[in-house]
């Protein structure tokens, strides 16, 4: 299964604040803030919602198909990504611009405040679908994650257009946009990613209900933080899963998109939904384990181990004959 990734490439610029954000609001000068927080910690980590998905993917052995834009000082970068199974041949590289940049400080209670510099992620609209298919030899599956709104609008017309599955994923440009273009992004997806505070913001720019947005895609996808996952489809009974016990809770970032990239490797084998989400929480599990967003590490025998414990012998046996 030919899976395409959409979405940003960054560099994350992560720090700890060891108080926390609620404690340095005035109530009556919301209006004007002004605040500085002084840090312990800062680590400078690869990122971006693209190449994280792709990277997790990359390590079960799926062989994703990365699509993006970098900048000039892309070359470590992809050349990471290439040793750890991530197909890069799409990434546009700006003649003009850096790599994009996110800036995240988190605080005791893992609440973030963050910002993101675009850079060259503003060329991804400039990238052609057909192209990427023609390259690999067709599409199977695109997720159109959080990148340039203009890329996402262009990559979601296009997979309409050629009949090609796509997968809606908004996460963190789902602030900057309205009504409108949320009812362009996810009308007709086969599957529809968010979290539990994104799921009540799309319906409330859209003005669609939960009912309405079901009818719309073909499945909706909800991580719930530590509760694991919601998966719903009109018509049908709903499927949860929870997450594997943690060892520690070290950084949040990222969790949201290793998830997606254990989901679907789970579509990739062509195991059920159920088993597909067991995958998505495992990974997220080693993610939150881990300050950065693509500094665990994967080991079959690690994995087997601690997913095998979370969901049982039989789910356990079925994804070892597929995790290379």
């Amino acid at each position: 299964m030919r899976i395409a990734v959409t979405g940003s490439i960054a560099t994350d610029h992560l720090m700890t604040f060891p108080g926390r954000f609620t404690d340095q609001f005035v109530a009556d000068q919301m209006h004007t803030v002004s605040l500085s927080f002084l840090v312990d910690n800062l680590d400078v980590r690869r990122g971006g919602v693209g190449a994280n998905i792709a990277f997790g993917m990359g390590q079960l052995g799926t062989k994703p198909i990365l699509v993006g834009a970098a900048g000039s000082d892309f070359d470590e970068y992809r050349a990471w990504l290439d040793r750890h199974g991530v197909d890069t041949g799409s990434v546009r590289i700006s003649e003009t611009l850096h790599t994009a940049r996110f800036v995240c400080t988190t605080d005791a209670d893992h609440n973030q405040i963050g910002s993101f510099y675009t850079g060259a992620m503003s060329e991804a609209r400039q990238i052609e679908l057909k192209t990427v298919a023609d390259r690999v030899g067709g599409l199977d599956l695109v997720l159109i994650g959080a990148d340039d709104p203009e890329a996402m609008l262009r990559h979601t017309e296009e997979c309409r257009s050629r009949a090609i599955p796509f997968a809606a994923d908004f996460s963190q440009q789902i602030a900057r946009m309205n009504g409108d273009e949320i009812r362009i992004l996810l009308d007709g997806a086969t599957y529809l990613f968010s979290n539990e505070y994104e799921k009540g913001l799309i319906e409330s720019k859209t003005g669609w209900s939960d009912a309405e947005i079901l009818s719309k895609v073909g499945h909706r996808v909800t991580t719930l933080g530590a509760r694991g996952v919601r998966i719903e489809r009109d018509g049908e009974d709903p499927i949860e899963v929870g997450c594997p016990e943690e060892d520690r809770k070290a950084d949040p970032t990222g969790v949201g998109d290793a998830f997606r990239a254990g989901f679907l490797s789970g579509l990739a084998w062509g195991v059920s939904l159920e088993r597909a989400a067991q995958v998505g929480c495992m990974v997220a599990t080693l993610v939150i384990e881990t300050v950065g967003t693509q500094e665990y590490q994967l080991r079959r025998a690690h994995f087997m181990d601690r997913f095998t414990k979370a969901y049982g012998h039989d789910a356990g046996e079925e994804v070892r004959t597929h995790l290379g």
